[in-house]
């Protein structure tokens, strides 16, 4: 089993390494440029016009791989329809700020809605799969039978995460570093819990995300967009719901919920006492503002994130 999460790694990575030369082109040529914030770093203008969109690259990789190596079943449907949804979803918002040239694509309420019909077509198949409503602490076995409340609870990982993961995709490299390795935890503990194909999916997010790396790393030739990154957050939710996994989704992840923590605690500080308490959400921003090159923000968050996945292992394997 093993080595065939190696295989499915590396024919992930060749796909895209392959592909991406073949599609930034064509982005080029279709005018798919990247549109920059005003209001964030002054440095990142630079990069407008930098091809974007290139979820799409990782998610037809995804495709071909998981078709070869994975058997068809329940698992990798679901997991194939909350990823390939969420990535339409940022497929579409990603369509609309290129078409009308704007930083706003999809509207909140718009993506929103979208999400929630996703996630209530997921929890309806898991429902009907006999998937257990019951939610375990890390580390321990204790669990708790959260009965209907399950759904709200699922709505909230599903959309927290894919949003989480979109914010911290911000820098060169870092979403798709940080990716790799909690898609990685995944497939570590996938396989240690006998789920193969959910393993085998995970390995090929792996595999598709380092393939991307190469292309996204500083300085970057394409940038990943919404496509990618809201269909990553919806993968990872997924596979931690699969798994049964859901609280540990808060560890693994820790860096996405680091992202999204930093927002919501800027906007609430903003808007209660009309400070801020960082120089600039995400926190990533924060420190590239205080001084640190964009190279050091993603290597130091990339080690954060291997702590992260480490900790996730350890309190599921050997607690």
């Amino acid at each position: 089993m093993f080595s065939v999460l190696l295989l499915t790694i590396l024919a992930a990575f060749l796909i895209v390494f392959l592909l991406a030369p073949l599609f930034i082109p064509v982005l080029h040529r279709l005018k798919f440029g990247q549109s920059i914030r005003d209001e964030g770093p002054q440095s990142h203008q630079q990069k407008a016009g930098t091809p974007t969109m290139g979820g799409s690259i990782i998610l037809l990789a995804l495709i071909f791989t998981v078709i070869k190596f994975a058997d068809h079943t329940v698992e990798i449907f679901l997991l194939m329809l909350v990823t390939l949804g969420y990535g339409l979803i940022g497929f579409l918002d990603d369509f609309i700020k290129i078409y009308f040239k704007r930083n706003l694509g999809l509207t909140a309420k718009q993506k929103l809605f979208a999400q929630l019909m996703i996630a209530l077509i997921f929890y309806y198949f898991l429902i009907q799969n006999g998937h257990s409503t019951e939610v375990f602490i890390p580390g321990t076995s204790y669990g708790l039978d959260l009965g209907w409340i399950y759904f709200p609870f699922l709505i909230v990982m599903l959309v927290g995460a894919s949003n989480a993961v979109n914010l911290t995709d911000g820098l060169d490299g870092l979403l798709s570093g940080t990716a790799a390795i909690a898609f990685g935890a995944y497939a570590v503990l996938a396989w240690r819990f006998s789920e193969p194909e959910v393993a085998i999916f995970s390995a090929a997010i792996v595999g598709t995300v380092l393939g991307f790396l190469v292309y996204n790393a500083h300085p970057a030739k394409v940038f990943m967009g919404d496509t990618g990154s809201l269909a990553l957050g919806g993968a990872i939710a997924a596979i931690a719901i699969l798994t049964k996994t859901e609280l540990l989704l808060v560890i693994i992840g820790g860096v996405f919920v680091i992202e999204a923590l930093s927002v919501m605690i800027q906007v609430v500080s903003f808007k209660t006492r009309g400070k801020r308490i960082f120089r600039m959400s995400p926190i990533h921003h924060h420190f590239e503002l205080g001084g640190w090159s964009e190279w050091k923000v993603v290597v130091v968050f990339w080690l954060s994130a291997i702590g992260f996945a480490g900790l996730g292992i350890y309190l599921e394997v050997f607690m």
